[in-house]
Parts: structure tokens; sequence; C-alpha cells
């Protein structure tokens, strides 16, 4: 097999194609060949060794090293070989996985494979049903939006930014969505935002609250983090929800919890998808059905070989892609 690999933390010349042994899958665990791995933010600060302090993302024994490591988050592909006590999928099946998919294999829990409904290939698989489940818990449980209820969605234009807009607007919420250019912006009104601030222009914060008729927006889903997070904090309405999902511009440093009742008896969580993975199930005939009828679309924005994995952090990094990135074996 070969995968992507990374010997020390730093810039996209730091990833390497390497030829390493095939695993054997042992008690539990699927080995799946890989057709399809999605790039994520997460995926970049892995290798710049952003993560390497938080205990949240760290999957390894602590005696086990963090280098050399394989990249990847993210990916689909084909069961080829079932280890022992594995009932949940059969060998043939296709499946979406979390964890080292910059690889042409990788060796996986089976009981964290989710089967790909019938329809949905492999790049729509690969771009959409993780990340729409994570817009999925957000919109529906971390915070369940209302009809006519004001949405603010940082980084509107990013993958997730734009399954966050169509997941509020399928809850028929109302969207302002923040782009950091004017292309970025005119792409994400055409996505169908009700609204569009250009951060880089604008106050985000006010325009937030003179697009609401001066109240503020019921909840900011935001997945910048440290550059937004004061701004972020500053459009809601009293009441409101912050639901940080990221920190691709760093971690919101320590906050006083009074500062939250002086802003107006704020929500503040930080979250991820864990709490609410007992509804991927309903999720996933939703994600068919939406997918079906028009009202969820997955835009891919390109797609690179996955050799090629550096050329791709390099664009990501340089924020020129509006949609989800695939890498392709």
């Amino acid at each position: 097999m070969h995968a992507i690999r990374i010997h020390s933390y730093g810039g996209p010349e730091v990833m390497q194609w390497e030829e390493l042994p095939t695993p054997v899958p042992g008690q539990g665990q699927a080995l799946v060949r890989v057709e399809a791995a999605s790039v994520n933010f997460l995926d970049v600060q892995k290798r710049r060794g952003e993560l390497a302090g938080q205990a949240f993302y760290r999957r390894k024994a602590t005696s086990e090293p963090d280098l050399p490591a394989t990249l990847g988050s993210q990916g689909v592909g084909i069961v080829e070989e079932l280890g022992p006590e594995v009932r949940n999928v059969k060998v043939g099946d296709r499946v979406v996985f979390v964890g080292d998919s910059y690889a042409t294999h990788a060796l996986a829990p089976a009981a964290w494979l989710i089967r790909v409904p019938d329809g949905i290939d492999v790049e729509r698989a690969a771009a959409g049903m993780n990340q729409g489940f994570l817009a999925y818990a957000f919109t529906h449980f971390a915070y369940p939006v209302k009809p006519g209820d004001w949405c603010l969605i940082q980084a509107a234009a990013g993958g997730i930014g734009l399954l966050l807009r169509q997941m509020a607007k399928i809850r028929e919420g109302r969207v302002i969505g923040v782009a950091s250019s004017e292309e970025k912006a005119k792409f994400v009104m055409d996505a169908g935002a009700d609204e569009v601030v250009i951060s880089k222009q604008s106050d985000i914060a006010k325009e937030a609250r003179r697009i609401s008729g001066g109240r503020g927006v019921n909840v900011v889903y935001d997945g910048v983090g440290k550059d937004t997070f004061e701004a972020s904090l500053d459009s809601l309405a009293p009441g409101g929800y912050l639901v940080v999902y990221g920190q691709s511009s760093g971690y919101v440093p320590p906050i006083d919890v009074m500062t939250l009742q002086e802003k107006g008896s704020l929500f503040l969580t930080r979250t991820n998808g864990s709490p609410y993975i007992k509804e991927y199930p309903r999720y996933l005939e939703q994600f068919v059905e939406w997918v079906k009828q028009g009202k969820l679309a997955i835009r891919i924005d390109r797609t690179y070989a996955m050799a090629d994995a550096s050329q791709a952090h390099a664009a990501f990094e340089k924020r020129e892609v509006s949609g989800r990135m695939l890498l392709l074996p």
C-alpha cells in the first residue's frame, strides 16, 4: 500500500508518498481499500502539529509517538478484509470511515463503518456524508433552528459552511453567510444565503444586527475560532447561541463566563458530532431523500491525486477553495 506520511510537523512540503506494508485487520477491525478521501482543516492542523497538545485529538495510547503519522481523517472505500468478530459489514461493502484516509488502504474499527446508501456515488459520499452529518447535528440538535430564525455562518463558502446553509434553510431559517472576498460572497449568495457579509470590508457584528433588525441573530455557527469569536458573540441576540465547532484560525482563549451574561445571557458550546451519533441512521435516511429532491447539493470544488496531497493542502491554506476537496488514489 501507499500513504501520505509526515515525519515532522511543518508546511505541505513535509508530506511524503510512501510505500508501507498492507496491514492485516485484527479483532473488530476492517481493511478498507480507499476510493476517495476528503481534505479537512483538521488534516492541515495535524500536519502543522497543532493537535499534538490536545488530548481530545490524541487517539493513540500516550506511550506511542505522534510521529511518523499518516494523514487524513475521513474517507470512503470498499471493505477488502475483515478481522475476527466483525458482523456489521461484509467484504465488498462500500463504507465511509474515519481515520488515516490519505492512503490506498486504511485499517478502521469495523464498529465505526457506515455503509454508503444506494444512489449515493463515491465522491458525494466522501464529500458529504460525514460532514453533512455534522451540519445536521449542529442545526437540528446543538441549536435546533426554528422557522424564521436568523443564523449567521462563519466561513460560509467552505465545505461545511455550505452544508450548514442548506441544513438551516431546510429548517426554514434565514441565513447570513460570512465570506472573505467578493468572489466568495457571490458564490455564497448564489448558493442560497439570504444575506452575505464580506469580513474584510465590513464589521460582522454590526452587519448582523442591521440585517436582523437590530436584535442580533439567534445562532452563530463558527468553525473559524479565535479570529471570529468576539464578532460571533457580538452578533447574537439576547439568549442567542454560539456553536463553535472548529478552530481554523486557532483555539479560542479562555473566557470569563460573566462575559456571556454581560453580552445578553448567551449560550456557548464547543462541540462536534459525537453527542448526536445515535441520530446518524435517521440522518442517513433524510440525506438520501434530500439529495434526490435537490434540497441538499454536495459541491466538490476540485480533486487531486492522492500522491499530490501537498498541492491540495497548499490550495486549502491559501483559501482558494469554495466547497469540498477530495483526494483520489
